[in-house]
């Protein structure tokens, strides 16, 4: 199966996967998509299901033991095609019958749907496997839709029935060049035949023994060509080991690298910022809060640069740590720059700051794109000559002509929506500046330990009170009804939001709804009360007057956008309304109702949903597309855990469920976590454990050199070379 024009000993696993037989430039080129372009990789290329076909039985066999047969659930016949014909019902429609004969007795195969196509498929004589549970039809032994494999070759049998076979995933690409299922496995059974014995171990005998791992000779056999479901789970259970330990591992020697090799800032002193900030403070410092800002105080009077993950809650307090965390490198003569991932945000946060620090020496600036260039250009003096001690800013921070005089502190808000690049150029403004990453909601810690994995963690696990929120899912039919309640608590003072979706896709189109909303209820649904509107398209200026006006109560029902998401602190504002809320993601809904709640009044969120996900007619679900059904699932899933807990450890856990780490993240961060076998919501255990053994295993052998470890380290370059010296930047 190697191409005749190239020499077999000249193959080896690491070849280009063109000079196997039958590839050729348009194919290697398909499988080059799907992550395969060598022999190895094809080894390492994942199925998508197994189907168990283990169970061949002749026809004679199935009616002598037909009532044993019928308890299991299908079974395999092998035969070749002797008729194929279309039947006609009773009632008019039509009936695909395949006739096949297995030399002991004949069946037939039926198909209701798709007739022409799966017509076109039979010819005469075909050698087939046949797979499904019988039953009788005419008189005969049959299977309805049965799933069909065409056997070509003497050998074929083994690998495509009798056995738990492969089903692999496929690309419009890879099919139309007729790389199926079955040419796939009969590829890979030709690489594992005739290569296996090249597969080098990876994992250290003393991990293999303690854990009970299989040699990745036979996890990669199996995970093809398994010859019980048993050799499979140990097979996957080896190679989903190893995928989280070798990045652990990368994990464990970034961490080891920054704490080693890199020298950082040492603050010396908590001053006078501090302690001016700590007497102002309207509130106590939860004793949690206390503890990570301890935590923060002892990375940033270390020599080390501080390469810090901040988690907490949604109202848990992480501005004002980070705060606190700017003012320690202010009180030592040192910048701190907050870079946010919008305008919006960044200038929220610039509010917040300028209200907290007002009576305290020191100076804020906001650096945004959406300055006039005059103000652009006096603040990019400050911040050159210094006199800009705490500059809140966007991706206008990492511009060339940004020149900060003495930066000693970065704090990154959100930061799974920069770039690695983004995040090194502001980072790359100071000297090893300390490092503090901020997430709005929390992160799953299986999440937390891959994607942060070589950071130190501080989580705010404390909120500084119980938030009264009572959370209703409503159905848009009755929205008159939550209207009546709104309008009710307004009536006693307090405030509310309604906000409407904003998504990028159709931004445009929503906008103008959210603006059309605004007009209609501030003049025919709620004449009676000042209404606001804020969104981001809004000029800066105008969006905080609104929002100043908003605090200070002059408007009692803000009309909002998802621009309201952080930053905005108002105990009056009692009910949040949100529209179409199936359309939301559980971060951004966890988020937005993280704006009531903030006062002694008891709290309600509704979240308004279009009524056909309330449908509970099993005959409505008959006429939706499965798609639409499928989404329109998830979706009430979506909103019924919002409506179940205030917990945001809780929700994220359930978001990566039901979206996986890629989705969570978004594509920014979602190359760095795909795995092949692992996954991380479902494999907590498996990664605990590869995180443990990796970590001691750089503690002890940093370098990999040890003799035991050189198979390891072979392939830990081969996946990681390009990353291990960026320690700083993830």
């Amino acid at each position: 199966m190697i191409d005749g024009s190239v020499k077999k000993a000249s193959i080896t696993l690491e070849s280009d996967i063109r000079y196997l037989k039958g590839i050729g430039g348009k194919r290697s080129a398909a499988l080059r998509d799907v992550g395969v372009e060598k022999l190895i990789d094809l080894l390492y290329y994942a199925p998508a299901k197994y189907i168990d076909r283990s169970m061949v039985v002749s026809v004679a066999k199935l009616r002598k033991n037909w009532w044993e047969f019928q308890r299991i659930n299908a079974v395999t016949f092998i035969g070749r095609v002797v008729d194929k014909k279309i039947l006609v019902s009773s009632g008019g429609r039509q009936i695909l019958e395949i006739v096949i004969d297995d030399g002991t007795g004949r069946l037939s195969c039926t198909w209701f749907n798709k007739i022409e196509y799966f017509k076109r498929q039979f010819e005469i004589g075909d050698l087939v496997a046949v797979f499904g549970k019988p039953s009788v039809f005419r008189g005969r032994i049959n299977i309805v839709h049965p799933e069909f494999d065409f056997l070509t070759e003497a050998d074929s049998v083994n690998i495509h029935t009798g056995r738990i076979v492969p089903v692999y995933p496929l690309t419009s690409k890879l099919k139309s060049l007729g790389l199926n299922t079955l040419k796939l496995r009969e590829l890979i059974n030709f690489v594992i035949d005739n290569y296996i014995d090249y597969v080098e171990e990876t994992l250290p005998e003393k991990i293999l023994a303690k854990y009970g791992l299989v040699p990745l000779k036979f996890a990669i056999r199996s995970i093809h060509f398994p010859e019980t479901h048993e050799g499979l789970q140990l097979a996957l259970k080896r190679l989903k080991f190893e995928e989280m330990f070798l990045l652990q591992l990368l994990l464990a020697r970034k961490h080891y690298e920054l704490k080693h090799f890199e020298k950082g800032i040492s603050f010396k002193k908590i001053g006078e910022l501090v302690h001016g900030f700590s007497r102002i403070l309207p509130f106590k410092l939860t004793e949690a809060q206390r503890r990570v800002v301890r935590e923060i105080w002892n990375d940033m009077k270390s020599d080390k640069p501080m390469n810090r993950l901040l988690q907490g809650d949604v109202g848990s307090g992480k501005t004002i740590v980070a705060l606190i965390s700017m003012l320690i490198a202010v009180d030592n003569g040192y910048q701190a720059a907050f870079m946010a991932p919008t305008e919006i945000l960044a200038e929220q946060h610039y509010a917040t700051f300028l209200n907290f620090l007002d009576s305290l020496p020191v100076k804020v600036r906001l650096l945004i794109g959406s300055l006039k260039s005059k103000e652009k250009k006096e603040i990019l003096s400050e911040i050159e000559n210094g006199e800009a001690q705490i500059i809140i800013g966007t991706h206008a921070l990492i511009q060339e002509r940004v020149n900060f005089k003495n930066l000693g502190l970065v704090v990154i808000d959100e930061q799974h929506r920069f770039g690695v690049m983004q995040r090194a150029m502001l980072i790359g403004k100071g000297y090893n500046p300390d490092v503090l990453i901020m997430t709005a909601t929390p992160i799953p810690r299986t999440l937390a330990l891959t994607v942060y994995g070589d950071l130190d963690v501080s989580i705010i696990d404390e909120m500084p009170r119980k938030r009264k929120v009572k959370t209703e899912i409503v159905p848009d039919t009755e929205r008159e009804r939550v209207y009546e309640f709104l309008r009710s608590k307004v009536r006693e003072g307090h405030q509310a939001y309604i906000v409407y979706p904003l998504i990028e896709e159709s931004e445009k189109l929503d906008l103008e709804s959210a603006i059309e909303n605004y007009v209609r209820l501030k003049n025919e649904v709620f004449p009676e009360f000042n209404l606001g509107l804020v969104h981001g398209r809004m000029p800066g200026t105008e969006r905080q007057e609104v929002m100043l006006a908003f605090k200070e109560g002059k408007i009692q029902i803000l009309i909002a956008t998802t621009v309201i998401e952080v930053g905005i602190d108002i105990p009056n504002a009692t009910i949040m309304v949100i529209e179409s809320a199936e359309r939301f993601g559980l971060s951004q809904l966890h988020q937005l109702r993280g704006r009531i709640g903030r006062g002694e009044k008891q709290s309600y969120c509704f979240l308004i949903a279009k009524s056909s996900l309330f449908r509970k007619s099993s005959d409505d679900a008959l006429f939706e597309f499965e798609d639409e059904a499928t989404e329109e699932s998830k979706a009430m899933e979506r909103l019924k855990i919002i409506a179940s807990t205030m917990d945001g450890f809780k929700i994220a856990e359930k978001d990566l469920e039901l979206r996986g780490p890629g989705e969570f993240f978004g594509t920014k961060q979602s190359g760095f976590i795909k795995f092949k076998f692992a996954d991380i919501a479902a494999d907590k255990e498996i990664l605990e454990i590869a995180r443990q053994e990796a970590f001691e295993l750089i503690k002890q052998d940093p370098n990999l050199s040890k003799p035991e470890h050189a198979g390891l380290k072979k392939e830990f370059l081969k996946r990681y070379s390009d990353e291990v010296n960026l320690a700083k930047i993830s």
